[in-house]
C-alpha cells in the first residue's frame, strides 16, 4: 500500500492536485516522485524512469536543466514577487512577439486556464458578441463555459461536463467535431452575428494527439475572417513545442488571439495570451475588458521561461528533436507489426500517441474508440519496466532535448516486452 497516497487522500481530494494523476485511468496508485534530472524522474524509493510525461509538456529541455536552475537561484537571492513592474517581464514579453507570427502585444497570467478564459473574455469585449464555438474533444482549461461535451449530432449547444457548471453558462458554448469544416460552415453561417470566436488546439493534445487535416486550419482561418469572427489559438502545448513559433509558424496560419503556457515559463507556474494590437489594447488599463492577477509576470517564472525561450532558439534545435521522435515512433509501429498488435500513432514534432486501435485517429469520437484496457495494461508493463508514461490514452508523451539514444533503446526494448504481454 502506498501510505503516502493513503495520508494525502486525508487532506486532498481523491490524494491529487489535478484529477488525472490519480490513476483512475489505468489502475493502481500513482507514483511519488522525489526529484527529475535530465530525462530521468525518480520516486521516493529511489526507482529510476525514463520520463516522457515532462509535467505535461513544459520540459522541453529535460528536469532541472542547469542554466535555468543557475538563474533562477540568482532570480531568489533578489526576492520572489512583487506585485509590480519588472524589466524581465518586458524582456519575456519581447522574446515572445518577436517569435511568435501572430502576437504584437502579450499580457503574462498564471495558468493555461487563466490565458483562454481572458482570452474568451477580451474577443467577447472586442467584438460585442456573446457565443463562442469550441471542438469536441479539444480542452481549454476548467473554465465553466469550456467544460462541454458534444452530444450526438455533428452539432450542438453545450451541456456541462462537470459538476456546479450552471447549464446557463454554457449556453454561449457551440460544439463542432474536430476536423469537420463542413459542420464549422454550417454554424458560422447560422449563427454568426452571435459569435465572438471561435477556439481549437491547432493540434489536439488532449484526446491524445490529433492532427489537423489537409486544409482544415486554412479554411478555418479563412471561414472566421469572412464573417469577422476571431480566431483564436490555443497554444498551451504546442507553443515553442512544435517550433519556435509555435504551431501557427509551424502551418503558417496567423490566428487573431494565442494563448501559452507550460514551455514558456520553463518548468514554473504561467500563462499568456496576446494578439494583434488593436485588439490587445482593448484590455485595461487602456480599454473596458478588466482582468489582473496578483503573481501575474512572477519574476521565477519569467526568467525562467527567457532562459528556455534563448536556449531553444539556437539554429537545428528542433529539426533534432523532431528526428528523434520520428525514430521512436517508427520503430513502436515496427514492433506492434512484429507482435500482430493493432496500434495507431499520431506524431508531430516532439508529441505523439499510441492508440490501442486499429483506425485512423482524426477526432474525438474515432480516438475514444481506442481500447482503454490494453492502454491500462501497457501503461503498467511500462511503468514496471521504468518507463513513465502519461496516464491516461487521451494525453500526449513528449521528448526533451535530453533524452538520449540509450533511453531510447531502453524505451523500444520496454515498449516490445510490454505489448508482447498484453492480454
Amino acid at each position: 500500500m502506498n501510505t503516502l497516497f493513503e495520508e494525502a487522500k486525508k487532506y486532498i481530494p481523491g490524494g491529487v492536485n489535478s484529477p488525472v494523476r490519480a490513476f483512475k485511468a489505468v489502475g493502481g496508485e500513482p507514483v511519488f516522485m522525489e526529484k527529475g534530472k535530465g530525462s530521468k524522474i525518480y520516486d521516493i524509493n529511489g526507482r529510476e524512469y525514463i520520463d516522457y510525461v515532462l509535467s505535461w509538456g513544459p520540459l522541453i529541455l529535460g528536469h532541472a536543466h542547469p542554466q535555468i536552475v543557475g538563474k533562477i537561484k540568482k532570480v531568489l537571492d533578489k526576492g520572489t514577487s512583487f506585485g509590480s513592474p519588472t524589466p524581465g517581464e518586458t524582456e519575456l514579453a519581447k522574446l515572445i512577439v518577436r517569435a511568435v507570427p501572430g502576437i504584437e502585444k502579450i499580457r503574462l497570467v498564471n495558468s493555461g486556464t487563466e490565458a483562454t478564459m481572458s482570452a474568451i473574455r477580451l474577443a467577447r469585449g472586442y467584438t460585442g458578441r456573446d457565443k463562442i464555438v469550441k471542438f469536441e474533444g479539444c480542452y481549454h482549461g476548467h473554465a465553466d463555459y469550456l467544460l462541454v461535451k458534444a452530444g450526438s449530432g455533428a452539432t450542438t449547444l453545450g451541456f456541462p461536463d462537470s459538476g456546479g457548471v450552471p447549464r446557463d453558462f454554457t449556453q454561449n458554448t457551440i460544439l463542432v467535431p474536430y476536423n469537420d469544416i463542413c459542420a464549422v460552415h454550417k454554424v458560422i453561417k447560422e449563427h454568426h452575428p452571435e459569435i465572438a470566436a471561435v477556439i481549437i488546439e491547432p493540434v489536439a493534445g488532449n484526446m491524445g494527439v490529433v492532427l489537423p487535416e489537409d486544409d482544415f486550419l486554412q479554411k478555418l482561418r479563412e471561414i472566421t475572417a469572412e464573417y469577422g469572427i476571431l480566431l483564436i489559438f490555443d497554444e498551451v502545448i504546442t507553443g515553442f513545442r512544435l517550433s519556435y513559433g509555435g504551431a501557427q509558424k509551424y502551418f503558417d496560419i496567423i490566428p487573431d488571439l494565442t494563448c501559452l503556457g507550460k514551455i514558456i515559463g520553463g518548468g514554473f507556474p504561467v500563462g499568456a495570451y496576446g494578439g494583434r494590437k488593436e485588439i490587445m489594447d482593448y484590455l485595461s488599463p487602456l480599454g473596458p475588458v478588466y482582468q489582473a492577477g496578483t503573481l501575474s509576470g512572477n519574476p521565477i517564472a519569467v526568467w525562467a521561461g527567457i532562459c528556455t525561450l534563448k536556449l531553444l532558439s539556437q539554429p537545428g534545435v528542433y529539426e533534432k528533436l523532431e528526428e528523434k521522435t520520428k525514430n521512436l515512433v517508427g520503430s513502436l509501429q515496427e514492433n506492434a507489426r512484429k507482435l500482430g498488435v493493432n496500434i495507431y500513432i499520431n506524431q508531430i514534432g516532439s508529441m505523439f500517441t499510441l492508440f490501442f486501435s486499429p483506425h485512423r485517429v482524426y477526432d474525438y469520437q474515432s480516438a475514444k474508440k481506442s481500447d482503454e484496457k490494453k492502454f491500462a495494461q501497457y501503461f503498467q508493463g511500462m511503468l514496471r519496466k521504468g518507463v513513465y508514461l502519461p496516464c491516461s490514452q487521451y494525453e500526449t508523451n513528449f521528448l526533451s532535448l535530453v533524452h538520449t539514444q540509450e533511453d531510447i533503446e531502453k524505451t523500444l526494448k520496454a515498449n516490445y516486452e510490454s505489448l508482447r504481454a498484453l492480454k
